[in-house]
């Protein structure tokens, strides 16, 4: 059984996932014309990213927790205007948007190694957040090769 420290820091996981997801979204129409290769990829960082937030939605069921699973945070929205405004007017939109994603992507590996600093978790709660973290790292790093790919390439 979770306690409430661990299905409120769950929450704020899932609200960190749904900001995730909210900033692939900004990047799909404005990568997929120039750079078709990556796209392959890209689908599968969204699609694991939509398993890591059922993930943690199923571990609050079990605990019989309220989720509001489609929330999103301060924090995410603000950072999603920012990436809508910085695209609207920068000639190099793309780079600038993928610049975004990195640093929504290196908040969520911070966010899930401070919430693993906690000892609050069943070991299977535990397990699947170390799993996310790991996945999180290769989304970061894969997003960087894509910027980097994009600069070397222009």
């Amino acid at each position: 059984m979770e306690t409430n420290e661990t299905q409120a820091i769950l929450k704020d996981l899932i609200q960190i996932t749904n900001d995730r997801i909210s900033a692939f979204g900004k990047v799909e129409g404005q990568i997929w014309e120039s750079y078709p290769d990556i796209k392959s990829e890209y689908d599968k960082m969204i699609s694991h990213t939509k398993v890591m937030k059922n993930e943690l939605i199923n571990i609050l069921r079990e605990n019989d927790s309220e989720i509001n699973d489609e929330s999103s945070s301060v924090r995410g929205n603000i950072h999603s205007t920012w990436i809508d405004i910085k695209s609207a007017f920068n000639i190099d939109s793309v780079n600038s948007t993928l610049e975004s994603v990195i640093s929504e992507e290196d908040a969520a590996c911070k966010a899930y190694e401070k919430a693993l600093e906690e000892e609050v978790y069943s070991s299977e709660t535990r397990s699947v957040l170390e799993d996310h973290l790991y996945h999180l790292k290769q989304s970061h790093k894969q997003f960087t090769e894509i910027l980097d790919y994009r600069k070397n390439k222009d």
